[in-house]
C-alpha cells in the first residue's frame, strides 16, 4: 500500500468528470503525484474499457513513470504498464497503460485516426507546450469531433493556466489538486567580483558552498550537456560526494545511476528534464544556473538549434519546488533578487518559436484540415515551411501531400534531412545524423567534410560525446533505411526536362525528381554513390551558392540570400558550394559548414528545375536597364547572355527604375500638379507622389519609350503625362478653377504658382496700373498674392487687396519710388493711369 498523495483527494472529481464530459483539465502542482497515480487510479476504476495512453515529453519521463506504476502493481514493465519511446518499446497484449513520447502518438494517430483500442489519452505535462503536445491534442480533438466521441481526453499540467485550455477543450471540467511541499528557503548568491570567470566555474564553487552550509542530496541545474560535463570535471575530486551527470542523451542506465539514492551525498548536474516528471526521493538542495536551452527555429541551419536563454519565473518555480519534495531545503539561485523582476513569466510554446516544417507536413499529411490548436501556429513561418516542402517535393503546387511527402512524414528526421535519406539511401545516414547534432569541430574551418572525416577518425579537437552520438544515430538510420521494403518494378520511364528521363512517379509528381547519378540502384529503388556535396545539396536545395564577381569570397545562394567567409580558408575559393549552417546575419550571413560542389553535380541533381530566363530589370547599382537572358536555378544565374528586350519590357523596367529613384518633377510639372491640387474634385486621381506611383502602369508607362538610363529618368518631363491622367474635361475645368497664368493689362502671361499656401504672381507694379479689381482663382474666389516689383525686379509690396494697396501705401511706395527710378512714371491715382513698362527718355 502506497503512501497518501496530495492527488488522491482530486481523483474523485476528475473521474466524475471523464465520466460525465469525456474531457477534463487537471491542474495539479510538482510532488502531487499526478503523473503516476492518476492513469492507475482511472484504470482501476473502469473509467474506460480501452486502453490507456499517457504522453510525457522526453524518453527518460516515459521509461521512469513506466517503471514507478509498474513497481506500484509488483508487476514487470510491459505487462499492464508499458512504454514506447523512439526506437524501444516494452508493450504486449495485456497492456493496459501505455506511456508514450508524444511524437510516437502523432504517428500513431497518422496511422491510425480512430485510435482503435484506446479509451484515454492523458497529456501530462502540457505546460511544457512543446510542438508535438499542441499538435496531438488538435490531432484528438479533431479524431473525437469527427470520428471518436467516446474518446477520453485528460489535459495535466502544472503551472499553465487551464482556462484556456479547457475553452479548447469545449469549456472541459477543471480540477485543481494541492501539491505537497515542504518550505524552501530561497538564497541569491551576489556576483563573482571576479566577473571572467564562466558560468561552470561559478556553479561549482556554490556546489562546494552548498555542501558545506546544507544537507542531503544537491540537484544542480545546468543548460545542456557540455556545461555538465565541465562542472563534472571541477567536481572531481569532491570529498564524500557523488558526481551525478542527467541529461536526455545519455543511455538510460547513466540516467537510471542518477535517480537512484547512494549512501554518501549525491550531487545531480541536471538539464531541465529534471524540472519535472521524474522523481529524485534524496534532493534537499537546488543549485539554480538561470538558463535553459530551448528548441528555436533557426534560419542559419534551416532546422530547430537549441539555443540558451534565461529562465523564466515559471522554470525558477519549478526548480526551486524540487528542493522541497521530500524535507525543508534550500535553492540557490545564481542570481541577484533584483534580477528576478526582469525573468518573462513562462516559456513562449514551442509552435511559436520554433521550425514548423515538420508540423507543416504532419497537417498536409492530416489532410490539411484548420486544426484547435491552443496556440495557432504562425502564418508567416508557416508559408515558409510550406514552400520549402513544396521544393523537397513532400508537396504538390497545390499544397497536397505527395507520395513522396507521405515518405518523409514516416521518417524521425526533420523533412530536409528526411528527404536526403530518402533518395540518396543509407549511405546518406552518417550526414543525416551529423547535420541533425551539434557540429562535433565547433571553431575548425567550415569544410563539412573535415567533419565527417572526424566521425571516421576523431581527433583531439573532435568533441567525443557528440561524434558517439552521430555514430549512434547514423547505424540506427542506416539499419532503419536498410529494412525498408523494396516497392514494386518502376513503370516505362517518361523523358523529363533536360533530357533526363522520368519514372511514372515522378512524372505524376508523386515524388522528387531522383538524381540520375550513382553507382546503381541501393535497396528501396534510390541511387548509390552520390558525393557529400550532392547528398548536402538535397537537404539544401536552397542553400546552393555561386560566388559573386569580385576577389572577396561571397555566394549568392539559391534561396535568394546571401553568404560570405573569411578570405585564406579552403573552401574560400570554391565557384559553387552548398552551406548547410550559416550564423544569424540576415544582410549576409557567415559560413559556418558547406561543401563545395561542381556544376556537373548541381546540374545533374536539378536539371528539372534550371530553366532559362529572359530578364529586363533596372539595375539600381548601374543606373539603368539591363536586358539579359539567363540560366537559372532559383536566384543562381549559371548562364548570362545578352538580350533585347522588346519596348514594352524596357519601359517596365524603366517604371521600377521611376519607383526606386522617385518621380522626376520638372518645373512645369510640378507648376501642372499645384494647380491640380487647387481644382481637385471628387472623383479626380490623386496627384501626390504615392498615388502617382501606385497608378504609374496607367498614365506613365506609355510615355517611357526609349527610356533606358538614369539621366533618361531625370530629363522626362511629366506634363504630357500628367495631361493625359487628367483628361481634357478636367484641363478644361482647371484652367477655369486654376488657370495656370495670370495676364496683365499688357497682355503678358506670368505663371502663377500654386506651391505655397496661396497662388501667386510677380509682377513689375508700373505693369498694374490701372488695375481695380484683385486677381483671384479657384471655386471660392481665392485671392492671388501679388509681389509688386521695381523697374530693378525687386520686391517692393506684397498685397491680397490691389485696391487697398492703391489707397494706402502706395503714396509712401511712390515718394521712395521717384527718387530711385525718375525716369519712370509714377502717377498720383495709379487707378487710372496707363499701365506700361517704359521709361521716359533721356533729357525730358
Amino acid at each position: 500500500m502506497r503512501d497518501p498523495l496530495p492527488i488522491d483527494a482530486a481523483l474523485p472529481a476528475l473521474r466524475d468528470a471523464l465520466g460525465a464530459r469525456g474531457m477534463a483539465v487537471l491542474q495539479a502542482p510538482p510532488g502531487a503525484g499526478k503523473t503516476t497515480v492518476v492513469p492507475l487510479d482511472l484504470l482501476a476504476h473502469g473509467i474506460t474499457p480501452g486502453r490507456i495512453l499517457m504522453l510525457e515529453p522526453r524518453r527518460l519521463a516515459a521509461r521512469a513513470a513506466a517503471e514507478r506504476m509498474a513497481e506500484t502493481l509488483g508487476e514487470p514493465v510491459g505487462k499492464t504498464v508499458g512504454y514506447r519511446i523512439r526506437g524501444e518499446a516494452k508493450v504486449s497484449a495485456t497492456t493496459r497503460i501505455e506511456v508514450v513520447t508524444e511524437g510516437i502518438l502523432t504517428r500513431m494517430i497518422q496511422n491510425d485516426p480512430e485510435l482503435a483500442g484506446v479509451g484515454l489519452v492523458i497529456f501530462d505535462e502540457f505546460h511544457e507546450r512543446s510542438l508535438n503536445a499542441d499538435l496531438g491534442l488538435a490531432l484528438c480533438l479533431e479524431v473525437r469531433g469527427a470520428l471518436r466521441p467516446d474518446l477520453q481526453l485528460l489535459v495535466m499540467s502544472a503551472t499553465l493556466d487551464a482556462a484556456p485550455v479547457a475553452v479548447l477543450m469545449g469549456d472541459a471540467p477543471v480540477v485543481t489538486s494541492d501539491g505537497r511541499a515542504f518550505p524552501v528557503e530561497t538564497r541569491w548568491l551576489p556576483r563573482p567580483a571576479d566577473t571572467s570567470l564562466r558560468l561552470e566555474a561559478v556553479v561549482a564553487g556554490a556546489v562546494r558552498q552548498a555542501v558545506e552550509e546544507t544537507e542531503g542530496g544537491i540537484l544542480v541545474f545546468l543548460p545542456g550537456e557540455g556545461e555538465i560535463r565541465l562542472v563534472e570535471g571541477m567536481l572531481s575530486g569532491l570529498q564524500g560526494c557523488a558526481i551525478r551527470p542527467l541529461f536526455g542523451a545519455m543511455d538510460f542506465a547513466a540516467q537510471r545511476a542518477a535517480l537512484t539514492p547512494v549512501a554518501g551525498r549525491k550531487v545531480v548536474l541536471a538539464t531541465s528534464i529534471a524540472e519535472t516528471s521524474l522523481t529524485l526521493p534524496d534532493i534537499r538542495v537546488v543549485i539554480d544556473a538561470g538558463r535553459a536551452r530551448r528548441a528555436r527555429f533557426d534560419p542559419n541551419s534551416g532546422m530547430s538549434r537549441l539555443v540558451t536563454e534565461r529562465v523564466t519565473k515559471a522554470e525558477a518555480d519549478q526548480r526551486r519546488g524540487r528542493a522541497g519534495r521530500v524535507s525543508a531545503g534550500v535553492c540557490y539561485r545564481l542570481w541577484t533578487k533584483g534580477e528576478e523582476g526582469g525573468l518573462a513569466p513562462f516559456p513562449p510554446a514551442e509552435i511559436e518559436v520554433a521550425d514548423l516544417a515538420g508540423l507543416a507536413l504532419e497537417l498536409a499529411l492530416w489532410g490539411g484540415a484548420d486544426l484547435p490548436f491552443l496556440t495557432p501556429p504562425p502564418a508567416g513561418p508557416m508559408a515558409e515551411a510550406r514552400a520549402l516542402l513544396q521544393g523537397l517535393g513532400a508537396l504538390d503546387a497545390k499544397g497536397h501531400i505527395t507520395a513522396h511527402g507521405r515518405r518523409l512524414a514516416a521518417l524521425p528526421l526533420h523533412p530536409r534531412l528526411g528527404h536526403m535519406l530518402s533518395v540518396a539511401g543509407p549511405e546518406a545516414a552518417t550526414l543525416a545524423a551529423l547535420l541533425a547534432e551539434r557540429d562535433p569541430l565547433r571553431g575548425a574551418p567550415p569544410d563539412l567534410g573535415l567533419r565527417m572525416q572526424a566521425i571516421k577518425r576523431p581527433g583531439p579537437e573532435a568533441h567525443r560525446p557528440t561524434i558517439e552520438r552521430i555514430k549512434e544515430e547514423a547505424r540506427r538510420l542506416a539499419a532503419s533505411m536498410r529494412a525498408e521494403r523494396a516497392p514494386p518494378p518502376p513503370s516505362p520511364p517518361h523523358e523529363g526536362k533536360g533530357g533526363r528521363r522520368m519514372t511514372s512517379a515522378e512524372a505524376a509528381g508523386d515524388v522528387a525528381p531522383l538524381p540520375p547519378r550513382g553507382g546503381g540502384m541501393g535497396r528501396g529503388g534510390t541511387p548509390t554513390g552520390l558525393s557529400l556535396a550532392e547528398m548536402a545539396a538535397l537537404a539544401y536545395p536552397d542553400r546552393i551558392g555561386l560566388r559573386r564577381k569580385g576577389e572577396a569570397p561571397r555566394w549568392v545562394l539559391s534561396g535568394g540570400k546571401g553568404a560570405a567567409m573569411a578570405a585564406g580558408l579552403p573552401l574560400s575559393g570554391a565557384r559553387l558550394i552548398v552551406a548547410t549552417d550559416l550564423d544569424g546575419d540576415t544582410r549576409e550571413a557567415t559560413i559556418r559548414q558547406a561543401v563545395a560542389i561542381s556544376e556537373a553535380e548541381v546540374r545533374g541533381l536539378y536539371a528539372d528545375r534550371i530553366q532559362w530566363e529572359d530578364v529586363c530589370d533596372w539595375s539600381r547599382r548601374e543606373g539603368k536597364v539591363l536586358a539579359r537572358r539567363q540560366e537559372r536555378l532559383g536566384a543562381l544565374v549559371l548562364d548570362d547572355r545578352a538580350w533585347t528586350a522588346p519596348p514594352e519590357r524596357v519601359a517596365r523596367a524603366a517604371l521600377d527604375g521611376i519607383r526606386q529613384l522617385g518621380l522626376p518633377w520638372t518645373a512645369a510639372a510640378r507648376r501642372l500638379r499645384a494647380r491640380a491640387r487647387l481644382a481637385r474634385a471628387e472623383g479626380w486621381p490623386g496627384v501626390e507622389d504615392a498615388d502617382l506611383l501606385a497608378t504609374a502602369e496607367d498614365w506613365l508607362l506609355p510615355h517611357l519609350t526609349g527610356v533606358k538610363t538614369e539621366a533618361d529618368l531625370r530629363a522626362l518631363d511629366l506634363t504630357p503625362a500628367l495631361q493625359g491622367l487628367l483628361g481634357w474635361d478636367r484641363l478644361t475645368e482647371m484652367d477655369r478653377l486654376a488657370p495656370g497664368s495670370f495676364e496683365t493689362p499688357l497682355g503678358r502671361k506670368i505663371h502663377i504658382d500654386y506651391d505655397g499656401d496661396a497662388p501667386a504672381i510677380s509682377v513689375r507694379l508700373q505693369e498694374m496700373f490701372g488695375v481695380t479689381v484683385h486677381p483671384v482663382v479657384g471655386a471660392a474666389r481665392m485671392p492671388v498674392r501679388v509681389t509688386l516689383l521695381s523697374p530693378a525686379q525687386a520686391p517692393v509690396q506684397v498685397t491680397t487687396d490691389l485696391p487697398r494697396f492703391w489707397a494706402t501705401s502706395y503714396a509712401d511706395v511712390r515718394k521712395d519710388m521717384r527718387g530711385a527710378y525718375p525716369r519712370h512714371p509714377w502717377p498720383e491715382d495709379p487707378t487710372v493711369a496707363e499701365p506700361t513698362l517704359r521709361a521716359k527718355p533721356r533729357g525730358t
